[in-house]
């Protein structure tokens, strides 16, 4: 059996062929974009492209599926081509070693699909705009942080969200923007723990990878238009 050979059992010959086809940006390969893209891969999705400024940390080994001991100091576009690769040789993959702002030109009306896996509420409302401006498909991921139940996610427009503080935050500054339907993944949860000043949010390791996978899913549904 080839390596797509059960994918093709499950949804069909001519679903994976869209898969194939489809073309997917994937913003932020941390905690929660390395599962994305790693579920996307696995799929077979045929074209994506990563954007992360960040190299890997040792603090990043609790949560991120790139990081192990031997690659701390490396970029993560970079660790995570070479794994995209090593899953699927015929894989198109574009790495873009940036942070994402107003100015990035990374996005085009190309795209099948756009994944907001980053933390900053000004990038992220770049995305969205962005997104907004072609048309694209933008699933947009919310805090993850100080979480412990991954039963707690859901995906939903954001004006559906509550107790996320990050979702918020999101809600009011696209309001100013004129922004109101965005599809994002959140929790329910309250934060098991208060974070500090200065402080990064405390993580676990099946949280933002089950926030992660689940994007992929909602991704790959919609890509072949399995509800």
């Amino acid at each position: 059996m080839n390596l797509f050979a059960r994918t093709e059992l499950l949804i069909g010959k001519e679903n994976l062929q869209k898969l194939q086809k489809a073309k997917v940006a994937v913003i932020g390969i941390g905690g929660v974009g390395g599962y994305v893209v790693e579920g996307l891969v696995r799929a077979g999705v045929g074209n994506i492209t990563i954007m992360d400024h960040d190299t890997i940390a040792e603090s990043n080994i609790n949560r991120q599926i790139i990081a192990t001991t031997k690659n701390i100091g490396k970029y993560k576009v970079e660790e995570m081509q070479k794994r995209v690769i090593e899953i699927n040789p015929a894989i198109q993959i574009q790495t873009i070693n940036a942070f994402y702002d107003e100015n990035s030109q990374i996005l085009d009306a190309t795209y099948d699909y756009v994944v907001d896996a980053i933390d900053t509420v000004s990038s992220k409302i770049a995305i969205i705009q962005k997104c907004k401006e072609y048309n694209l498909p933008v699933i947009s991921c919310m805090g993850t942080g100080n979480k412990l139940q991954p039963s707690q996610f859901k995906i939903t427009d954001i004006s559906n969200t509550k107790v996320c503080p990050l979702a918020k935050v999101m809600r009011k500054e696209l309001k100013k923007l004129g922004i109101e339907k965005v599809q994002v993944l959140y929790s329910e949860e309250e934060p098991i723990k208060k974070q500090e000043r200065g402080m990064p949010p405390a993580s676990i390791s099946f949280v933002p990878s089950v926030a992660g996978l689940l994007i992929c899913a909602e991704v790959v549904k919609e890509i072949i238009k399995e509800k």
